[in-house]
């Protein structure tokens, strides 16, 4: 199947309100440009540089997404361009971002990054800290982000019971949140694996790379 192919076959089986996020790290900007020209706009990347690069050569009308973990020091080289940060999990973060947007006169949107497997190795905030992080005055004074919804990777794991648990843990933790920040509307969770189930328990973004490039690139 080409990328083509795998798009098409993807795009069908997501329900209208549902936003696809290719996830395009460690791939050529051919393979993005053959997303392209079939209309992906949306490309999500997890390194902050190699984002930059891509966004220098490629179409301007494509909204990059920054989906990995983020370092502080890096905000800068993305604050540019980017349209949404995926993975903002302290308000230390928040508020570089919220110095770099303003230095370009922009208002980058952010989704909070919660917490939701049980594995050490993710990173995410508690839905206790992103409660108490909107309720803040620190927050209050930030004018150039815009909290836009949550995100959520769950556990690496084939046991489908507790992905769900998870994934619904994300979507309540987002309703919670929206009593406090009513302009929420986006639950970014599911990635190639399992984004079907993610869609089921609510989300309205999914972050899918293997399905659409393929899992590793053959040179011709």
């Amino acid at each position: 199947m080409s990328i083509e192919q795998n798009l098409k076959h993807i795009k069908s089986t997501l329900p209208k309100n549902v936003t696809l996020v290719a996830v395009s790290k460690t791939k050529p900007v051919s393979d993005l440009m053959e997303a392209y020209t079939v209309g992906q706009r949306i490309f999500g990347e997890n390194k902050i540089q190699e984002m930059a690069e891509k966004h220098d050569v490629m179409p301007k009308d494509i909204e990059w997404h920054m989906i990995g973990h983020v370092q502080r020091n890096k905000v800068k080289y993305m604050a540019e361009f980017v349209s949404l940060i995926h993975g903002v999990e302290s308000f230390k973060l928040l508020n570089e971002i919220n110095k770099q947007a303003k230095k370009h006169d922009r208002i980058i949107d952010c989704l909070l990054q919660i917490k939701i497997a049980e594995e050490d190795s993710k990173f995410g905030m508690s839905a206790a800290d992103a409660s108490a992080l909107l309720q803040s005055d620190e927050f209050s004074e930030l004018k150039n982000i815009s909290i836009v919804g949550v995100m959520g990777m769950a556990t690496f794991t084939d046991d489908t019971t507790q992905i769900e648990k998870e994934f619904k843990f994300l979507n309540h933790t987002f309703s919670e949140l929206k009593t406090l920040q009513p302009e929420l509307k986006t639950i970014s969770m599911g990635m190639s694996g399992d984004y079907k189930l993610a869609i089921d328990c609510g989300s309205t973004m999914v972050r899918v790379g293997s399905s659409i490039f393929g899992v590793r690139n053959y040179s011709n």
